[in-house]
């Protein structure tokens, strides 16, 4: 077929994720004029989603090219990967009594010692500890999808912890302590791993 350029094909993915948060605000009756900070947030997520998409394949494989896929909030995902960061940061926002991110950005709180009272949270414990290795590996043998794969990893198991462990509910000080430093050990870990694949994380989605 003919060839597309690179600039095209992110403006075009750019120009597809402004329209469908339009979309999502004209159905929620909001003004459909996107503010400086939405247009900031459908660049990072249009331009992320091409590079997370080529990335996250294994580059012996040959891959279909969809914007559609690409886009999507469901699955290994730039869209998926960024709502789940900026989720976590709404989660320890409101666990640390704040209503917005400073201008400074985001304040993380204090480390607390862990306590392990479900699986989910021993199940989270054990994925985000494997870290250095899932990054000595991608060194080594230069397959920067096996990166993607440990992101998504991570933002299942820790969707699997906050529906089984509430942060804001637990039974005693120190429990929520702990929740709120696994909240925010998760966190970093995917700040982290996206700026190292060229995305840019969004405290907000």
């Amino acid at each position: 077929g003919e060839t597309v350029k690179l600039k095209e094909l992110l403006d075009e993915s750019v120009r597809i994720a402004a329209a469908d948060m339009v979309s999502r605000r004209e159905q929620e009756e909001e003004n459909p004029q996107l503010t400086q900070q939405e247009e900031e947030v459908v660049r990072a997520v249009g331009i992320g989603a091409v590079k997370y998409a080529d990335l996250s394949m294994n580059r012996e494989s040959n891959y279909r090219f969809s914007y559609e896929r690409m886009l999507s909030l469901n699955g290994n995902t730039a869209p998926y990967m960024l709502y789940a960061y900026a989720r976590l940061c709404g989660i320890i926002l409101k666990a640390t009594g704040k209503t917005d991110v400073g201008e400074g950005g985001m304040e993380w709180p204090e480390p607390a010692e862990v306590i392990v009272s479900h699986d989910a949270e021993l199940q989270l414990i054990r994925t985000l500890v494997k870290l250095p290795d899932v990054l000595a590996e991608v060194e080594a043998e230069l397959y920067p999808n096996r990166l993607c794969d440990y992101l998504f990893e991570t933002s299942q198991k820790f969707n699997q912890f906050y529906e089984n462990c509430s942060v804001n509910n637990a039974e005693t000080p120190a429990l929520k302590a702990s929740r709120l430093t696994l909240c925010a050990v998760t966190a970093g870990v995917l700040r982290t791993l996206l700026k190292i694949l060229g995305l840019t994380p969004l405290d907000r989605f």
